[in-house]
């Protein structure tokens, strides 16, 4: 007995369109997100009744529980914050400053680093509390 083989009748959909389709959208997605330059501290922030929205654009400083200071992923010692920002606010038309500090450091070093984001050049220093990044 001679088995023949039986012809299938499959119809194939041609999927290589779609697969264009989604690299399209993926890439399209991509492009127009916007992502925020947040570091990733363990920071216990302040909060305030009176807190807003921060804008993107600002120039964030980070002080964490162990008193350290970061401008642009960089630790930063407190002498040279003035010299970084200035560097940073060079460019920048809107010349905000947006210091992002843990509720237990010191006030005198949260008072520092805010003076000397001022002395940089800056026209607007904020403190940022729980309420205001989200």
């Amino acid at each position: 007995m001679r088995f023949r083989p039986r012809k299938q009748n499959i119809d194939s959909i041609d999927v290589s369109p779609l697969i264009d389709m989604v690299f399209i959208l993926l890439i399209f997605f991509m492009v127009t997100t916007t992502f925020v330059k947040d570091m990733k501290l363990d920071l216990n922030r302040p909060s305030a009744a009176s807190a807003s929205k921060a804008s993107s654009k600002v120039i964030r400083v980070y002080i964490d529980n162990t008193h350290e200071i970061y401008i642009d992923n960089q630790p930063v010692k407190l002498w040279a914050v003035q010299s970084k920002l200035r560097d940073l606010l060079r460019g920048n038309n809107e010349k905000s400053v947006l210091v992002i500090a843990d509720a237990m450091i010191p006030v005198e070093r949260l008072i520092d680093v805010v003076d000397e984001c001022r002395l940089s050049g800056a026209k607007d220093v904020a403190v940022s509390t729980t309420k205001e990044m989200g």
